[in-house]
């Protein structure tokens, strides 16, 4: 269900639940609902992303409900109430307001890092618990917990169910490894590419920490990473930069209109390279932008989160969603929408109370989720920072202008291509 409430609308609600008041307990219940506010890039550069999070959550809304909904809470019903950041991150801010003044008592969100920042402030002083979906910069929960520890606040209401910028890089550094010794095939050089907001920073600082710690066998030097002002206009110069540095492999870390930009300059500029293999970020896998890219971005490869199609669940789901998006890939940001939900809906199942913000934290900290769609290295928990340690990402190839798993050999659904034929 996904409607906003009108005062009209909630004065008729409150005469019906006193009409009731002689039935018991749970027949009154059923007539109510729980709302989260759900806020997404529905519009703007991000909206193919933002657009697959909004369905992802609504589907699992919807099936939450049609499976009677929060059970122990006498079949309570999920509401969204949905916002839209226009892929303006200071936008974040002033949607989950106006979703909180609407009634939203959890919060959900919000694909890119930067608007997830700013919904931060409005969980921590309003007293409303967030989970965020999708977003990876590694601050985001960990200034609250450590203004927490500090003393600066009473209670860490913002929880997070996706890897962070520092583990996308350690898994991103074994990845690549793993490939490249299953390819027989070193890179001499690698050269890390990346957006300059808050997400490429992180993602890539997370990456380069890793590299430096891991002293793999292929070769990042620090004269190897290049930055670009997110979003560009022209990427001609950046890529002409790298190409003096004769690199074996180009490591991305892109927006979706900076992949537009990326790809076909690397084409036009004939590098002669091994692959394209990304540390984590979107811009390589959603339907619309292989549409657009066609064969600039076929056997590129990148470590994102990714559905577990091994799932018969996973696929049920998957086939439902094709249908709803016009044929689009169960993927990162519908799924781990879709996931978020019911970590949601199994919180509230928990909750002593559901009018008490802190009641739903103590059940979020002691989380222990095994129903999700996505792939994780165990069950859905929080540690200390509110971060899921068991978040993590799998390696996708472009394969047909399809993107599939391919790394590592337990989630993989086909052979990975290294190095990508030459044209």
């Amino acid at each position: 269900m996904t409607t906003r409430f009108t005062r009209r609308t909630f004065l008729k609600s409150v005469a019906a639940g006193v009409a009731v008041a002689g039935f018991p307990l749970p027949l009154r219940a059923q007539a109510k609902t729980f709302k989260i506010g759900a806020v997404h890039p529905v519009t703007g550069p991000l909206a193919e992303p933002g657009q697959a999070c909004r369905l992802g959550a609504q589907m699992a809304v919807e099936a939450v409900n049609a499976a009677g909904g929060i059970k122990s809470k006498g079949g309570l019903k999920l509401e969204l109430i949905v916002g839209d950041t226009q892929t303006k991150p200071e936008n974040g801010r002033v949607e989950a307001e106006r979703a909180v003044n609407s009634g939203a008592q959890m919060l959900l969100g919000s694909f890119d890092s930067g608007s997830t920042n700013a919904m931060v402030s409005v969980a921590q002083q309003k007293r409303v618990p967030f989970l965020v979906d999708i977003a990876a910069a590694d601050p985001i929960t960990a200034n609250v917990a450590k203004s927490v520890k500090e003393g600066q606040q009473k209670v860490q209401y913002v929880y997070r169910n996706f890897p962070t910028g520092s583990s996308f890089g350690r898994k991103a550094v074994q990845y690549f490894t793993e490939i490249f010794a299953e390819a027989k095939v070193t890179p001499k050089r690698v050269v890390l590419m990346y957006c300059n907001d808050l997400f490429g920073q992180n993602q890539s600082r997370g990456f380069l920490a890793a590299y430096k710690a891991a002293k793999p066998a292929w070769t990042l030097l620090e004269e190897d990473v290049l930055a670009w002002p997110e979003p560009p206009s022209d990427l001609s110069t950046e890529v002409s930069k790298a190409k003096s540095l004769k690199p074996d492999v180009i490591a991305p870390i892109t927006r979706p209109a900076s992949a537009q930009l990326l790809l076909p300059e690397i084409r036009k500029q004939r590098l002669d390279i091994l692959g394209i293999v990304g540390p984590g970020s979107p811009g390589f896998y959603e339907a619309g932008q292989i549409a657009i890219l066609k064969e600039d971005v076929e056997y590129a490869m990148v470590s994102n989160p990714w559905a577990n199609f091994k799932n018969p669940r996973t696929l049920a789901v998957a086939e439902d969603y094709r249908k709803r998006s016009g044929g689009k890939t169960f993927d990162t940001n519908s799924g781990y929408s879709y996931d978020a939900v019911l970590v949601i809906a199994d919180v509230l199942e928990r909750s002593s109370k559901l009018d008490d913000p802190d009641a739903i934290v103590e059940a979020i900290q002691k989380t222990n989720y095994s129903g999700g769609l996505m792939q994780y290295a165990g069950p859905v928990l929080f540690n200390e920072l509110g971060d899921n340690p068991n978040a993590v990402t799998t390696m996708t190839q472009i394969l047909g202008q399809k993107p599939v798993a391919v790394w590592p050999k337990e989630a993989a659904l086909q052979k990975f291509v290294f190095p990508r034929p030459k044209a």
